[in-house]
């Protein structure tokens, strides 16, 4: 058994930005071991993260694109455009992520592809145990271990939506997009009973594009009901024309009020989405994985106990999980929800508090701006569900089967 300073577990965005920090940390001589699943059905397909944040920042190098200016669609069709800067949207292939993490520095922690059967808290040390991709035992000690693989069930929750999408990149035959502009949400898709749906356009020349379907519901749909959604807003709704598909990908994101764990033991954590990195109203993570692993270097460089932090606000969380509530019981129309939160704040405003950067007067002023009653009527539910201490529920439990 080999003994290390620090095991990561999973090599997804959470464990390898963890990683990466590590590499470039003051924290200099830990000894560092990073468990990969093998190839296979273990080894996820290959996604794209988006995320903004202000100037420059580590991934710029490997960046699919990025765009300045921002627009949301409304139902009718109403364009509402506006530049971010000095905020960026950034695009980012997990291809480019990983080699590029494996090509510097943190390259040299030691690496298993190897699938983890379980892990093993301890006093002074974790065991994590595996088997690699020949079959072999794979056996490692270490000081701290942090677990970034998606929690299996969830935590229970009061609220649980699902973010799920297919997106297709196309190639037009003719100019199509607008490469210095990205769409954000396109809400001329139809719409479910509860929850929300639209578009996303991430163009990358005049010809070429992420486009996307989305929806936020609890139950995913099946493949023929995700081409059908995604013929449907590339003919009828942007009319693009003729065109070729040239990658898929698909998606499932749990948008949920549940509280997670992010220390499951003495020397075990949680990172990434299951250790709460995910923002609940939106499914963006990224940023908040950059947040956490930011966070547990600089414990380790005071030589702190690296507990990671949830990167969200408590209010935040709150806020959420009454926008969750409403969305799932139908109290609000999730298009006119959106329209309305875009259409009456900056963008800059918008996205400064779906990051948690957005000071509390400002949120106040914001909350004005959505639908009054019925969000009053659903926080006053939530706080009654509070002050009676009713327990959340396994997520998922009555959640319907694919349609």
């Amino acid at each position: 058994m080999r003994e290390f300073d620090i095991a990561v577990v999973g090599a997804g965005a959470a464990g390898l930005s963890l990683a990466h920090r590590l590499a470039h940390s003051t924290a200099r001589g830990l000894s560092v071991a990073l468990l990969e699943p093998p190839d296979g059905p273990l080894r996820p397909p290959e996604r794209t993260w988006c995320y903004w944040e202000r100037g420059t920042g580590p991934w710029d190098p490997v960046l699919a694109a990025r765009w300045d200016r921002l627009a949301v669609v409304d139902p009718a069709g109403r364009r509402l455009r506006s530049g971010i800067a000095p905020l960026a949207y950034k695009m980012l292939r997990s291809r480019d992520f990983e080699a590029h993490v494996h090509a510097g520095p943190a390259g040299g922690a030691t690496r298993y592809r190897a699938a983890v059967t379980a892990i093993e808290d301890g006093a002074a040390r974790a065991t994590v145990r595996a088997v690699g991709a020949d079959g072999a035992p794979v056996e490692i000690a270490a000081r701290w271990v942090f677990d970034s693989r998606p929690p299996k069930p969830l935590p229970p929750a009061r609220t649980t939506l699902l973010q799920h999408f297919r997106g297709w990149f196309v190639a037009t035959e003719a100019d199509a997009f607008d490469p210095g502009g990205a769409v954000l949400m396109d809400l001329r898709t139809p719409q479910p009973r509860s929850g929300v749906s639209f578009g996303y356009v991430l163009p990358l020349s005049e010809r070429t594009a992420l486009v996307e379907y989305t929806e936020f519901t609890r139950a995913v749909i099946d493949d023929a009901g995700y081409d059908a959604a995604l013929r449907d807003y590339t003919g009828r709704v942007l009319g693009l024309g003729p065109f070729t598909v040239t990658a898929s990908e698909q998606g499932a994101i749990p948008m949920t009020d549940a509280r997670f764990r992010t220390r499951t033991g003495r020397r075990v954590f949680r990172i990434g989405a299951a250790g709460g990195a995910t923002r609940p109203s939106t499914g963006y993570t990224f940023s908040g994985i950059q947040r956490q692993t930011a966070a547990v270097v600089r414990a380790l460089e005071r030589g702190a106990v690296p507990v990671p932090p949830v990167p969200h606000r408590r209010r935040h969380l709150a806020m959420d999980a009454i926008l969750l509530r409403a969305l799932d019981r139908g109290r609000v129309d999730g298009a006119a929800f959106f329209t309305r939160l875009f259409g009456r704040n900056g963008m800059r405003d918008v996205l400064d508090f779906l990051d948690g950067a957005s000071a509390l007067p400002r949120e106040l002023a914001m909350g004005t701006t959505t639908p009054l009653l019925p969000m009053a009527a659903t926080t006053a539910e939530h706080a009654w569900s509070a002050v009676r201490r009713i327990p959340p529920r396994a997520a998922g439990r009555d959640r319907p089967p694919a349609r």
